[in-house]
C-alpha cells in the first residue's frame, strides 16, 4: 500500500496552501540528505516529502490525486503503482527557492560572482632552538595562482569576454521533462560557462581558460618564540588564488620540532641529564652545564644522590604569551667506574677498611690489602 501524501507531510486533507508549504519547509530541512549524510534512508524520505509537496502544492495535480487515488476513494492513497523510492526527479531548485541552500546534493548550481581560493596546508620543520627563540623562515610553495598571461579573466590577451552561447548569459540551463506527475521543469548550471553567463572569446593559452595556473611562490613567516610542537600557524590569504575577484585562501603551517641531542622540552621547561663521577657525587663539585642560554656553573653538593634533579631558574624557553622563561632542570646520573688502575683499587680498598664494610672482592684482592 502506497503512502498517503497528506500523511507524508503530516497535514489534513483540507489543509491550506500555506499549511502545506509550512509543513514542507519543516520536513525538508529536517530530512535533507546534506544534513543527514550518515543516514542512508534520508534521501528516500526526502524524495517522498518532495513528491508529496509537488502534488499537493499544485491545484491541478492535487485534484487529480484526490480523484484517482490507488485505494479507490478520493484522497486515500498515492498514485496507483507508483513507488516514491524510484522517483528520480531533482528537487534542488525547490529547496533553493525556500531556503537559499547550496551543497553537494542534487547538482545545485554554483554561486556566481567572486569565488575564494582554496586553503592549503604545509608541514614546517624547526630546530629546537628555532622554536625556543623564534625565527624567520622562507618557504617555497607551488599553488594555484592568478594566471599572469590573462590576469585572471581566462581570455587570450587581445580577445574579449562574450556572452555564453549556450545559456545566453543566464548562467543556467532549463529543461522540461515529462513525468507521471506531468511536466517538471528543472534548472541546472550551464556546463559551458560554469554558471557565469560569460565565456572568453578565445581561451588563454597559458591557463586554457581556467584563470589560474600552478606557480611557485615564496612566503616569509615569522615564528614566535616558545612555539610548541604540533602548533598551527595561519597565514591569511597566502593560500590559492580565488577566481572572478575572489580573495585568496589561507595557508596553514603545522609545526614539527626536531629532537635535540641533549635537551627535552616539557612545556616551557628544558630537561637534561648530566653525568657525574662517583667521587663528584660523594664529595661535591662545581661543574658547567650547557643550557639554551649558554654555559652555566652548577654547584653539586656532597652526597648528591643518583637521579637527583637541580633547577636553574629562568634558563628555559621563553613564554609564548607573556613575559618570563621556563626553567632548566638537570637530572644527575652517576657513572660507576668499570675499570680501575692498581692504585685506584688500593685506594678503594682503604675506603672499605675505613668504612668497616665487609666486601668480598674479586680474586682475593681486598683480602690482600685489608687482611
Amino acid at each position: 500500500m502506497q503512502k498517503n501524501l497528506y500523511d507524508v507531510l503530516g497535514v489534513s486533507k483540507d489543509a491550506s496552501d500555506t499549511e502545506i508549504k509550512k509543513a514542507y519547509r519543516k520536513l525538508a530541512q529536517q530530512h535533507h540528505p546534506d544534513v543527514n549524510a550518515d543516514n542512508p534512508e534520508a534521501e528516500k524520505k526526502f524524495k517522498e516529502i518532495n513528491l508529496a509537496y509537488e502534488v499537493l502544492s499544485d491545484k491541478q495535480k492535487r485534484q487529480q490525486y484526490e480523484q484517482f487515488g490507488s485505494t479507490g476513494g478520493p484522497g486515500q492513497g498515492g498514485f496507483s503503482g507508483f513507488d516514491p523510492s524510484s522517483f528520480s526527479g531533482d528537487f534542488s531548485d525547490i529547496f533553493e527557492t525556500f531556503f537559499g541552500g547550496r551543497g553537494s546534493h542534487g547538482g545545485r548550481s554554483q554561486p556566481r560572482g567572486p569565488q575564494p581560493g582554496n586553503d592549503i596546508e604545509s608541514l614546517l620543520s624547526l630546530s629546537f632552538e628555532e622554536a625556543a627563540f623564534g625565527s624567520e623562515k622562507q618557504l617555497e610553495l607551488t599553488k594555484a595562482d592568478t594566471c599572469q598571461t590573462c590576469k585572471g579573466n581566462g581570455a587570450e590577451p587581445g580577445s574579449s569576454i562574450v556572452t555564453c552561447h549556450e545559456c545566453h548569459g543566464a548562467g543556467q540551463v532549463r529543461s522540461v521533462r515529462q513525468t507521471i506527475l506531468g511536466q517538471i521543469q528543472t534548472t541546472r548550471p550551464c556546463s559551458t560557462c560554469q554558471g557565469e553567463g560569460k565565456i572568453p572569446e578565445k581561451k588563454c593559452k597559458s591557463c586554457h581558460g581556467q584563470m589560474r595556473t600552478r606557480q611557485k611562490s615564496r612566503v616569509t613567516v615569522k615564528i614566535p618564540a616558545g612555539i610548541e610542537n604540533g602548533a598551527t600557524i595561519r597565514l591569511q590569504e597566502k593560500g590559492e588564488a580565488g577566481i572572478h575577484g575572489g580573495h585568496y585562501g589561507d595557508l596553514y603551517l603545522h609545526i614539527q620540532i626536531r629532537p635535540h641531542a641533549t635537551f627535552e622540552r616539557h612545556g616551557y621547561d628544558v630537561h637534561m641529564r648530566q653525568s657525574l663521577h662517583l667521587l663528584q657525587s660523594v664529595l661535591g663539585d662545581e661543574i658547567e652545564v650547557e643550557t639554551l642560554h649558554g654555559k652555566i656553573k652548577l654547584k653539586i653538593p656532597a652526597g648528591t644522590q643518583i637521579g637527583q634533579t637541580f633547577k636553574i631558574k629562568g634558563k628555559g624557553i621563553p613564554h609564548m604569551r607573556g613575559t618570563g622563561h621556563g626553567d632548566h632542570l638537570v637530572k644527575v646520573q652517576v657513572e660507576i667506574p668499570q675499570k680501575l688502575s692498581k692504585r685506584e683499587k688500593e685506594l678503594y680498598a682503604s675506603l672499605v677498611k675505613e668504612s668497616g664494610l665487609t666486601i668480598k672482592g674479586e680474586g682475593g684482592f681486598l683480602e690482600k690489602f685489608i687482611g
